[in-house]
Formats: C-alpha cells, structure tokens, sequence
C-alpha cells in the first residue's frame, strides 16, 4: 500500500518509530493509570498492587463535607474564570488578528507572560498584591488571578483559529450593511465556535486544576480543592487523594472529548 501511495518509507520499516512513540505515551499516562488503580485500594495507605479493592475512598470523598466543599469553591471559581477569561481572550485574539493596534506586539506578549513567568512568582506576586488591597482569601481575588493564567490559552486558542479564517467572509457581511459586531456574532463567531469552546474548556482546567497560586491567596471558606489536596498530603497520606484524582482525570477527559466531539459537528 505504500508504494502505491509513493511513501519513501512503509510502515514496517517505521514499526521501531511506532513502538518508541507507543513507549513514550505509556511513560506519560503510567502514573495516571497507577493512581486510578491505587483509588481502588482498599488499605489506608497508597498502595500498588491494591491487595484488596473497595470504593471506601470515594465514599470518604463524596461523604466527607470539607471535601464537598472545597469541591465547589473549586467549581464556582473555575466557572466564573470561564465567563471573564472566554469573552476577554476572544476579544484580544479577534483585535491581535486584525493587527491594528499600536502596539500589537507588546499586547500579545504580555498577555502570554504568564506562560512564561514561573508559577512560584506570580503565587508571590499577587499574594503581596491582595495582601494590600484585601483580596486574599476571597472568591473574587481567585477568579482574578485564574483570569490572568487562564487568559492566555483563551487567546491562544482561539488565535489559531483565526489564524485560519478567511477575514473577508467578515468584510463583505459589513459591506451589506451589518456592523461591527452584528458581523462578528452572525459569521465569524458561529465559524470559530470550537476554537472559542476549546478556548473555555482550557480555562475551565486550568482554574480548576491550579494549585501554586491558590496556596497563597486561598484558605478559609475560600480554600479550592486543589489546595486541600495539597494539605493533606502533606500532614498525612490520605487514600482519598487517589481518588479525587481519578475524578479529575475523568473529567479533564470527558471535557477534551466534549471539545472534540463538539468540533466534528461543528
């Protein structure tokens, strides 16, 4: 079949090259997979091989009210970091496209910094920042720093999307007499909508997964899950971790394949 096709190489001159990509992807996902089967475990330490399975963890997790409660500080975060980053960042990826701003150049790298600046600093950073203003260990200070981690993987996004749209499709829907934004809503957001949703599904994971910042600006009634997480495994090791793991890798799943499912439609 590949000399039909004219490849230079078949695929079983390239089988070594499958074999080391498959070994990559196994070394990647090896310490997903143990932890999803540590959840099962029924010894009261993280164990693997489980000598036992039980779904005691889970039952401590979703039974437990401080759990619960992080649970949705986390979810309430992550949702409202999805409502200010989405429409910002598309709004930034839509005027950087167009390049007309000034400066356009210094806009987009700033709004990518946070990709670059370590974690650790911007957890500093706006710890003494809050501390000044008061936001420390209120749901709005989590929502404006998760903003600012979240923002640049909307622009991102939504970006690349752009990056591959015929512009004048846009230009011509003004030409007859739509506006500004009118054209925008009716042609050019119904044809970047994947590129958008994906943009929000990201902030959506990465508010609810964010860990450094929220050591420092959370606590209290405002402590996320992520934190709690990272409390209990320090003063003890708590098998209910595994298991709110295996959860959250279930659902960073289930929405990436919402994402793609909801591209192929569309």
């Amino acid at each position: 079949m590949s000399r039909d096709l004219g490849l230079p190489i078949s695929h079983r001159q390239r089988l070594w090259l499958y074999c080391l990509g498959g070994l990559v992807l196994l070394f990647l996902i090896a310490p997903s997979i143990i932890i999803v089967i540590m959840s099962f475990s029924d010894s009261t330490l993280l164990q693997f091989p489980p000598q036992q399975w039980s779904l005691r963890w889970y039952q401590a997790y979703f039974g437990s009210l401080e759990w619960r409660d992080a649970t949705i500080v986390s979810v309430k975060v992550a949702v409202m970091t999805v409502l200010v980053a989405t429409p910002l960042g598309t709004a930034a990826a839509y005027a950087i496209n167009r390049g007309t701003l000034r400066f356009n150049g210094t806009i987009n790298a700033l709004l990518t910094a946070s990709l670059i600046v370590p974690v650790i600093l911007i957890g500093i950073g706006t710890f003494f920042l809050y501390a000044r203003i008061g936001l420390n260990n209120t749901l709005t200070g989590l929502v404006i720093a998760h903003t600012v981690q979240a923002l640049p993987l909307v622009v991102l996004t939504v970006l690349s999307g752009l990056r591959s749209y015929d512009m004048n499709q846009e230009r011509v829907a003004r030409s007859l007499g739509a506006g500004r934004v009118a054209a925008f809503w009716q042609v050019t957001m119904p044809q970047m909508r994947f590129s958008i949703v994906s943009g929000a599904l990201f902030a959506f994971i990465t508010s609810f997964d964010e860990v450094v910042v929220s050591l420092f600006i959370s606590g209290g009634e405002t402590t996320t899950l992520t934190r709690r997480m990272f409390n209990a495994l320090r003063d003890q090791i708590d098998p209910t971790i595994a298991a709110i793991s295996t959860c959250l890798i279930v659902l960073s799943v289930v929405l990436l394949s919402v994402a793609q499912i909801f591209g192929r439609r569309h």
